[in-house]
């Protein structure tokens, strides 16, 4: 079966309207910490993440044929670069955030992945052998020191294990954003994402079946378990990454990647919400990571001399 045709993706769509959908996105992703903690009180850790990328990744190759159509071109070409990225950068990187999230607060995991842009320029300066800019070194100090306010390092509170895995996690998702720009050629955002997103679910499943009883236990987690499940793959995925590429075909990379502040400060409002009332030293947290981010992107300039 062919394609349907569908008009192009960048007209019909107002600046504002492209806005709506890039800060829905953001907002998507920051309720993923909550909805993950809630997860992993009835699922393990593996368990929960296969289970969300496997729906994910069907819903996405679902939603490439039905606009694009299935380029299989694309595929031969790039799958040693889409399995690489696919291994490395979604199921190592959701990996690291499920397993994480064992210790973690979502507020915390959520600030950390918040520097995820900021990191990615940096590390992607450094493997061209270029020299990062000073504003850029400063804010990413900056936005550490909000991190490090959040967890509340300096009233003696300790990094838990999972905040140092989730940082891992973060790592592992610059350099998956650094390849897929590097090591794909000639494929659509849609497709690298599709792709690396099912080699990468492939992985996670695998390894969910090995240690784990993924089916026995999803079906006897109970539905709200399994709702959070499908609202992470569906909406917290899918959806949000339909949404952002929106904002970004409309708005260009630079004034939507601003928006990923959106990220903790939606964590925050949800943990709220739930009834776990964030401390003043959080709140600070993420204003002072968020200030270190718009530093070094050059939204926040420093003042001139004279």
């Amino acid at each position: 079966m062919s394609a349907i045709d569908f008009p192009p993706a960048k007209p019909a769509l107002s600046d504002g309207g492209a806005l709506t959908l890039s800060a829905l996105a953001a907002i998507f992703w920051g309720t993923n910490f909550e909805a993950t903690r809630v997860a992993l009180e009835h699922l393990s850790p593996w368990t929960a993440a296969a289970g969300r990328f496997a729906i994910a990744a069907v819903a996405i190759l679902v939603w490439l044929w039905l606009s694009r159509g299935l380029n299989l071109r694309v595929l031969r070409r790039n799958w040693p670069a889409f399995v690489g990225l696919g291994i490395a950068g979604v199921a190592g990187f959701n990996a690291a955030l499920f397993l994480g999230m064992k210790t973690s607060s979502p507020v915390t995991a959520a600030l950390i992945m918040g520097t995820t842009p900021l990191t990615t320029n940096l590390l992607d300066a450094l493997l061209h052998w270029q020299r990062p800019k000073a504003v850029a070194l400063l804010g990413m100090a900056i936005s550490l020191l909000g991190v490090a306010l959040t967890v509340g390092a300096f009233s003696g509170t300790r990094f838990a294990p999972g905040d140092l895995l989730i940082l891992i996690g973060s790592l592992g998702w610059a350099l998956y954003t650094i390849g897929c720009r590097s090591w794909v050629r000639e494929a659509a955002a849609i497709e690298t994402a599709a792709w690396t997103m099912v080699f990468g679910a492939i992985g996670l499943v695998a390894i969910a079946f090995a240690l784990e009883s993924p089916v026995h236990d999803l079906l006897h987690s109970g539905p709200a378990a399994q709702l959070i499940v499908v609202y992470m793959a569906l909406v917290g995925s899918v959806l949000s990454y339909i949404f952002w590429q929106l904002g970004i075909a409309v708005r260009g990379p630079g004034a939507t990647s601003v928006l990923f502040n959106l990220v903790p400060v939606a964590a925050l409002f949800v943990a709220a919400a739930c009834g776990r009332m964030p401390g003043l030293s959080q709140v600070a947290g993420v204003v002072v990571a968020i200030l270190g981010v718009l530093l070094a992107s050059g939204r926040l300039p420093l003042p001139s001399k004279g």
